[in-house]
């Protein structure tokens, strides 16, 4: 079966995005577009926009909705550039469309190759841009260049064998003339890696391996051939230091999953923050935050960057609230561990020693694990406000697996898992769910979600809001104190970011597993964000 492409024209319109590198590096200063996946390069998911104030957001009201041509999971978060915003419906269709209304300007469908292996859903979570230019990664593996004036292709670059189980879902990340991606697979047995693509061209101008090869530094934490087939995949987008000139990314778990006895080692790097060259992609620095992970925690969160005071002195930092269950403070100059606390309950480990390496407290087999499967929180993205000084995530709440490990073989492109979770035990603190779920024999802890707003410099909890269901969203904040979220019960909510207390929520009909967006048209502030199968945009009532 040939695989190809095709322009759909719904509206012949002549769009100007023309975003230059200098917008990018200065997009925190550009609250009427949102330039970039997390809002700019610090990617700390903030907007100076004010319009909507705690006093005010009881007046919002929904402006529009864009329903998207797809069943496939929703999770995107678009662009907005000089008026038109950009997004993705699932698999890989892009479209243009009218910010102020929601009318469609263009759609480009991509159709991916048939063999595709994907583990988690026809996933695309965003997309990039540079001057007229939008990147898109498919679920096939490849790298596709679109123009953001009528849809046309531009180029096509295979990055990998899609039937192989690479996959590109996450937004591309554009660093000066280079387009940056990460391939997920890890429950395939591919070998990870992350690669720049020339902007013009679509050509290779680096690629650095996320499993280090024969002769490469860390090497030896993967025992015999396991390295070949050991996954540590990339599937949310990094983040970006223009003055030092480093590109950071969360790496997924090991390969196979749950048995880290067929991989035995701390299998760099995996579950580990990596800083590269953005010109060479050479390695600066890496943190591994679980080692040898039987629990599939893979740190594929986003790398928040923060510069403030750390300990009587201005400090370079980066902040991870990561899937293992611990909040992390690193200096993302050097990789130095500066901080760590739980924020959830853990049991798989007692702490952090100096260096930031868990001490591990292994846990009898049959037994919860704590946190669970998905994780203390997961991939969706976190926020962080200069204005309260306060980390904000969306977290899952007394949330244990069961982890049953066992031996597998591995095959190109079939599932390399090693074992399965079992009586994963999530839901609610609803009395009606959680006799449910123990008659259905998940007895043990039933979870639920929450947002935790973080000191960033004790680590210490200030507010909490919690939810009934668990929670797949990502968080937006704003100037005026204002946070952006949902969840799974089907509503987009507006809290206050100094205290927590909700002050609106707007019902969508459908889980909301994507973080919002915020922008400005014609003096007005609006709010983006998906959920169920459609793009909502809301404004204040006039």
């Amino acid at each position: 079966m040939t695989r190809r492409t095709w322009l759909l024209c719904l509206i012949p319109f002549a769009l100007s995005a023309q975003v230059t590198s200098d917008q990018l590096v200065k997009a925190a200063q550009d609250p009427k577009n949102w330039l970039t996946y997390n809002g700019s390069y610090m990617s700390q998911s903030y907007s100076t926009l004010a319009q909507i104030t705690p006093a005010n957001a009881k007046n919002l009201e929904q402006k529009w909705v864009f329903q998207v041509d797809s069943l496939q999971k929703f999770e995107n978060r678009p662009l907005v550039v000089n008026g038109v915003m950009y997004l993705t419906q699932p698999p890989n269709d892009v479209v243009a469309l009218d910010a102020r209304t929601g009318r469609a300007f263009w759609m480009y469908r991509y159709n991916n190759a048939a063999d595709a292996r994907h583990c988690c859903g026809a996933i695309n979570r965003g997309l990039a841009i540079l001057g007229d230019t939008l990147f898109m990664g498919t679920v096939d593996a490849h790298l596709v260049a679109i123009d953001a004036r009528s849809g046309r292709p531009l180029w096509d670059t295979k990055v990998a064998e899609g039937n192989a189980g690479y996959a590109l879902t996450l937004a591309p990340l554009v660093v000066k003339d280079k387009v940056i991606v990460g391939v997920a697979g890890g429950e395939y047995g591919i070998r990870g890696f992350i690669a720049a693509y020339d902007v013009k061209t679509g050509k290779e101008a680096w690629k650095f391996y996320t499993i280090p090869g024969p002769g490469e530094p860390g090497h030896d934490t993967w025992e015999g051939d396991t390295w070949k087939f050991g996954g540590a995949s990339i599937w949310v987008t990094g983040s970006y230091d223009p003055e030092l000139n480093l590109t950071y990314w969360g790496i997924g778990n090991p390969g196979p999953d749950w048995n880290p006895s067929q991989r035995k080692g701390a299998n760099l790097y995996s579950d580990s923050v990596v800083a590269l060259d953005a010109d060479t992609g050479k390695l600066k620095w890496h943190f591994q935050f679980t080692p040898n992970d039987p629990y599939d925690y893979d740190s594929v969160q986003v790398p928040v960057l923060v510069d403030t005071a750390w300990r009587g002195r201005p400090r370079k930092l980066m902040l991870w609230a990561n899937r293992n269950g611990f909040y992390y403070v690193l200096d993302r100059v050097t990789g130095e561990f500066l901080s760590g606390n739980s924020f959830v309950k853990v049991t798989w480990a007692k702490g952090l020693d100096d260096a930031g390496k868990p001490i591990v407290t292994p846990q009898p087999t049959n037994t919860p694990v704590f946190p669970g499967v998905q994780g203390g929180t997961n991939w969706y993205s976190p926020s962080y406000s200069p204005r309260t000084g306060l980390f904000y995530i969306s977290a899952w709440e007394d949330y244990a697996s069961i982890f049953l490990p066992q031996e597998v073989e591995y095959k190109e492109g079939l599932s390399f898992t090693g074992g399965r979770p079992v009586a994963p035990i999530i839901g609610a603190r609803s009395p009606s769910l959680r006799a449910n779920q123990i008659n259905a024999g998940a007895a043990e802890s039933i979870g639920y979600g929450s947002v935790l707003a973080i000191d960033v410099r004790t680590g210490q909890k200030k507010w909490k809001f919690d939810m009934i269901d668990v929670t797949d969203a990502g968080i937006l904040t704003t100037a005026s104190d204002v946070l952006f979220t949902g969840g799974r019960e089907g509503y987009f909510h507006a809290l206050d970011a100094r205290t927590g207390a909700l002050l609106w929520k707007g019902s969508v009909g459908g889980q909301v597993s994507a973080a919002p967006v915020t922008y400005e048209l014609d003096g007005k502030q609006y709010v983006a964000v998906a959920a169920g199968h459609a793009m909502f945009v809301y404004g204040l009532r006039e």
